[in-house]
């Protein structure tokens, strides 16, 4: 790609320039603060080598937004399915007012940037440009109310509230696996707890639910549902990054892109994503949330997001708490052969340079526990590996030479 970083400190901010071969991505960083009195936050414009040339210069207004909330309308988008289903009751899923309530995340679309909106494209004139990036910072004033950041044990994600009720929307390898408790960080600073419920890992997406009465009985901020199913490549979209995630310091990181690719099972943009960031949200021009970020490609421009609708056509049995399938190429390993035929766990033969290695297991070893779960024989350790997410760290017990000996394994993967 032959892509060129351009890195320069004013105040609290730190803008990332990347040039691509027909675009150039800026993305603006800002250092910790309160959403309620933070500067207003640059956005970036993709353009086209003829725009630039028609242009003569990349024009960045750094104009400030009026502080205004654009009141979503009364249509309904996306998920209409999720009213009402029937799931334990520790499980509320009554979710009729959530899609497109009010404090949702929906702002209006000016009419001149309505072709760019439902088409993509590249900005005809420099007017449309600046209307465009006005619009860029609205979405994204609107959308860090409900992005958080997510943490289970010593991994760490995103996710998007997406209901008044606390649902929150991740990437299944992000919730890793159902009742598992989360740490969730709010645009604020404050942090409440959640727990996981189920995951399509098929396609790698995860729902998770903030405990209740942690909100002084107020309702959750959340996201404006949008639809996944009339997405074309080249519209124009809105990366979400929680701050903090991997780095404690970092702030709330904004992305603009454009649809590279819309496949029934995931999208590809070109909406860079770094560690910390999967889970997050992708948001259309009209604040409209259509993915959630799941893990990046074979080039830094090739990032792949889950289609919210995936959410709809899963949503009862995740809200159950149940989990299933594989993400392609993203299947869980230890690297161990064993006799399934056998009363106990018994290692016969550790991979050379499988994580079963690297987490110091023998062969002779007879595991007795994987994390949480007590192991009777080979399959059901086979099971309990199944159950995992690659990179997750996981508590091994083992026996060898009549000694217990607890290891740490990260899991990995193959495919």
């Amino acid at each position: 790609m032959g892509a060129e970083f351009f890195k320069a400190a004013q105040q609290d901010e730190e803008f990332v320039l990347r040039e691509r071969d027909e675009a150039s991505v800026l993305s603006i960083r800002s250092g910790g603060f309160a959403p309620q009195t933070m500067a207003v936050t640059l956005l970036v414009v993709l353009l086209a080598p003829a725009m630039l040339s028609e242009l003569g210069t990349t024009v960045l207004a750094q104009e400030n937004l009026a502080q205004e909330k654009i009141a979503a309308d009364s249509a309904t988008q996306a998920l209409p399915q999720l009213a009402k289903i029937e799931t334990p009751d520790s499980v509320d899923t009554n979710l009729d007012s959530a899609p497109g309530a009010i404090d949702g995340t929906r702002v209006s679309i000016p009419f001149d940037l309505k072709p760019l909106h439902r088409r993509g494209g590249v900005p005809k004139s420099l007017e449309q440009l600046r209307l465009m990036e006005k619009q860029q910072r609205r979405v994204a004033e609107q959308a860090e109310e409900c992005t958080v950041s997510v943490r289970i044990g010593a991994s760490q994600g995103c996710g998007v509230i997406i209901t008044d009720k606390g649902y929150i929307v991740t990437a299944a390898h992000v919730a890793i696996r159902p009742g598992l408790t989360a740490i969730v960080t709010l645009s604020d600073g404050r942090q409440v707890r959640a727990t996981t419920l189920g995951m399509n890992r098929h396609v790698d997406a995860g729902l998770i639910r903030i405990n209740p009465d942690q909100n002084n009985g107020q309702p959750w901020p959340h996201a404006t549902l949008g639809t996944s199913d009339d997405l074309v490549p080249g519209m124009w979209c809105v990366a979400m990054g929680h701050p903090g995630g991997y780095e404690a310091s970092r702030g709330a990181v904004i992305r603009v892109g454009r649809l590279l690719e819309v496949r029934p099972d995931v999208i590809v943009t070109d909406c860079a994503l770094i560690g910390g960031d999967s889970g997050g949200p992708l948001f259309n021009m009209a604040g409209e949330l259509i993915a959630v970020h799941s893990r990046i490609g074979n080039d830094v421009a090739d990032n792949l997001h889950v289609p919210i609708d995936h959410y709809d056509y899963s949503w009862e049995k995740m809200a159950a708490s149940q989990a299933w399938g594989f993400l392609p190429n993203f299947k869980p390993t230890l690297g161990v052969s064993g006799n399934q035929g056998t009363a106990v766990a018994t290692i016969i033969k550790v991979k050379e340079g499988s994580a079963a290695e690297a987490g110091g297991m023998k062969p002779g070893d007879v595991v007795a526990k994987f994390g949480t779960k007590d192991i009777t024989d080979f399959q059901s350790l086979i099971d309990a590996v199944s159950d995992t997410m690659p990179g997750e760290r996981v508590e091994v017990v083992v026996m060898r030479e009549g000694r217990r000996i607890t290891l740490t394994i990260e899991i990995g993967r193959s495919g």
